[in-house]
């Protein structure tokens, strides 16, 4: 018996070896893609060669870039997610939104970069800074350009967290069409047929959609990364500005979310990116207490560059006014001025050491600089209405004098004699509650990392939470059968009329 062992110990060698390639070879001719497809409601979502250089995955519910893992999203529920579903059409022709980002390099009509390609890295928020000089926080601070809140706030709709691939769920249809970045290949274009031309197809292909035939579109709405006005050419004499976007019929029905609305109810402001986007909650929390315990030697700061061919211009008097005064620090934008207004940390350092921070209008009502001072803790100081407290209702208080001044002006030629006395002759007390009130707010003005999700809503979570109730209206309109388009669109007259008096501070 013993001269038999090593004979059946060499037979069952041999059949486990035979047993092990037989799976090898079952395994290897399985076809592994089936893990990687959508099953169960659950999207498996794996990082190829094949990666977006700017951080977008065509056709994919989320953005991924290198170095970042895998990701699974479940399906919202319906319970967490009632009245609040978002359809998105992701099935848009790429000419209206992801081949503008392949020619990024002629998106430079219109600002004074002089290559936009490098700030579409990042989810659109740019290079990140990693020379703060001590000003910033140590991460997620970036180099953000203005132009580009809807490439953000596409890449944020990606990651909302109810998001449908079912239409008939949806209170709302976003349309992710980059409307600032196609105008700005043509505002200087002579040819108003090439101007208005991108326009013209994308509504015809929207109405074309089931989607549309719902509420004729009244339930959709886009964002622009650039003021409204530009979209809003009423004639069609080649010197007038814009495109015609907004006049066009099936537009009208359309809402829009842009950095500066214009005085028609179907056009909302939403906030100008700066560039902090935070990826924690603790974060924000840090950050803010960072601003409280600041100290701010100047009593006022103004950061921006004179309009000598602007007469009604206020900027002039207002450097002038700056000038004189020991306790104004003048951040000079123009040419050769004293600070690289480019350089977010330079002119974070100034607004941080400044109580007051002056916002008068410039090419347009609103500017990204009260946004960036009030991420730095300084008060606003508001000349006009339309600069903010018109604007973006949304985001800011109703009680204009909780966390700003208002000096209203006109004209050039009303400017008041003396800017400090007025911030003088603010007691003490409602500086500190205007200053906390406006640390408070700074978690409603800036864009959060897409990839995280904050406990605190950001500015992208209440302008959807905005859209939406917009839209509910509307259907409140419907169900008690009146006309939904009476008011819809309507001129606004009032938007940017000056209050009957100044609010006492």
């Amino acid at each position: 018996m013993e001269k038999l062992l090593p004979a059946k110990c060499s037979q069952e060698l041999w059949f486990g070896i035979l047993i092990s390639f037989a799976l090898c070879f079952i395994l290897l001719s399985f076809d592994y893609s089936t893990f990687f497809s959508v099953n169960n409601g659950v999207n498996l979502l794996v990082n190829t060669q094949q990666v977006d250089p700017i951080g977008i995955l065509k056709n994919q519910t989320l953005s991924i870039t290198e170095n970042q893992t895998l990701s699974i999203t479940d399906q919202p529920s319906t319970e967490s997610c009632s009245g609040r579903f978002v359809y998105m059409h992701d099935d848009l022709p790429e000419k209206f939104n992801h081949d503008l980002l392949k020619n990024c390099k002629y998106l430079t009509r219109g600002t004074d970069k002089p290559n936009l390609c490098p700030y579409f890295e990042n989810f659109g928020f740019g290079p990140e800074i990693e020379n703060n000089e001590g000003v910033l926080a140590n991460e997620s601070w970036f180099s953000t350009n203005q132009f580009l809140l809807e490439f953000i706030f596409h890449n944020k709709m990606k990651h909302y967290e109810c998001l449908t691939k079912n239409s008939t769920l949806a209170s709302a249809v976003y349309v992710p069409f980059y409307a600032g970045l196609d105008v700005s290949l043509h505002l200087f274009d002579s040819n108003l047929t090439v101007r208005d031309i991108s326009a013209k197809e994308l509504v015809d292909w929207l109405s074309r959609k089931p989607e549309w035939k719902k509420m004729w579109g009244r339930d959709h709405f886009l964002v622009a990364g650039r003021i409204s006005w530009d979209f809003r050419r009423q004639t069609d004499d080649v010197s007038d500005w814009g495109s015609k976007l907004r006049w066009l019929p099936e537009s009208v029905n359309m809402s829009m979310l842009s950095v500066e609305g214009s005085s028609w109810k179907n056009d909302y402001a939403i906030p100008y990116p700066t560039n902090f986007h935070p990826s924690k909650d603790i974060e924000l929390v840090q950050w803010q207490d960072r601003m409280r315990k600041l100290e701010r030697p100047y009593l006022f700061t103004f950061a921006g560059a004179p309009r000598p061919d602007q007469q009604s211009s206020i900027r002039g008097k207002i450097i002038d006014q700056c000038l004189a005064s020991s306790t104004c620090k003048l951040i000079d934008c123009s040419s050769g001025g004293n600070i690289d207004c480019d350089n977010p940390a330079s002119v974070m350092r100034v607004f941080q050491s400044s109580v007051y921070c002056l916002q008068p209008g410039g090419d347009s009502y609103t500017r990204r600089s009260a946004f960036d001072s009030i991420l730095a803790g300084c008060i606003p100081v508001f000349f006009h209405p339309g600069t903010a407290y018109s604007q973006y209702l949304w985001h800011l208080p109703k009680n204009h004098s909780s966390y700003s001044v208002f000096i209203p002006v006109r004209e050039a030629k009303d400017m008041p004699g003396s800017i400090e006395e007025i911030l003088l002759g603010i007691s003490e007390d409602k500086e500190f509650a205007m200053r906390e009130e406006v640390i408070r707010l700074i978690p409603n003005l800036v864009y959060a990392d897409p990839r995280s999700r904050l406990e605190t809503a950001d500015a992208f979570d209440l302008a959807v939470k905005g859209i939406l109730e917009r839209i509910e209206d509307v259907r409140e309109v419907i169900r008690e059968g009146k006309d939904p388009s009476i008011g819809f669109a309507d001129e606004d007259s009032y938007k940017y009329t000056f209050p009957q008096t100044q609010e006492q501070t």
